[in-house]
């Protein structure tokens, strides 16, 4: 045995020094190599531009591509998901707040804030899903951003880097613009227990959600009603 191994290693000391005398014999086959790793292809993420229509309040379609694009690090309603109207009077007669359709609303606003104006994405990420998250602009504003100023989406992490996400969700948080002038359970929350993801979902099958939240993402509506109506959008 201890033969064999002595053996082992003085096979292995041949071929190291004989590639290293290789590398020295020929250099411009070592060159060569070098140079074939240096102008390997380096993946950058696709930047799209162009006109696209609206899937949801945060999914682009570019046809000329065939491509969704998801506006990176924030999040909206899914288009079948209710939220609820917390001005819940008349409860002999209702059974449920009045329905706020969350999904459909946010996708309306990006589809307002985009209009007919191209849209450039640049991809910063690729999602579970498949799907590029990209940051991107129409008319040199950030989409996302607009989104963000009404109210109609939220930063998907409150770890985001992006303070000025952050400062603009704040901002619509207080004024109680969109989604943070109703009921609505979080995105994650709702994904994960909504059965029915139908665009025939009934609202009450929200509110019943509502009832046994673990998390919501409307902020306390202690002061809800005695906060004025804002009419300067």
């Amino acid at each position: 045995m201890k033969r064999y191994l002595s053996a082992v290693a003085v096979l292995s000391a041949l071929v190291q020094s004989a590639k290293a005398a290789d590398l020295v014999k020929n250099p411009a086959a070592t060159m060569r190599q070098q140079q074939d790793w240096a102008d390997a292809p380096v993946y950058r993420h696709p930047v799209y531009k162009g006109r696209v229509a609206i899937m949801d309040g945060r999914t682009l379609w570019y046809p000329q591509y065939a491509q969704r694009v998801r506006l990176v690090d924030i999040d909206a309603c899914e288009l079948p998901q209710w939220a609820l109207d917390p001005k819940w009077v008349d409860r002999e007669r209702q059974e449920a707040p009045s329905p706020v359709p969350c999904g459909p609303l946010a996708k309306a606003w990006l589809k307002r804030t985009v209009g007919d104006n191209p849209v450039e994405c640049s991809v910063e990420a690729i999602g579970n899903d498949a799907i590029p998250q990209a940051r991107c602009t129409s008319g040199g504003r950030d989409i996302a951003v607009e989104m963000l100023r009404v109210g109609w989406a939220r930063v998907a992490s409150q770890h985001s880097s992006s303070s000025q996400y952050l400062a603009y969700q704040r901002y619509a948080m207080a004024a109680r613009y969109g989604m943070w002038a109703t009921y609505v359970l979080d995105m994650d929350e709702w994904l994960r227990k909504a059965i029915d993801k139908t665009l025939a979902r009934q609202p009450i099958a929200d509110a019943n959600l509502l009832a046994e939240r673990e998390s919501e993402i409307s902020p306390p509506f202690i002061d809800a009603r005695r906060k004025p109506k804002r009419t300067d959008r």
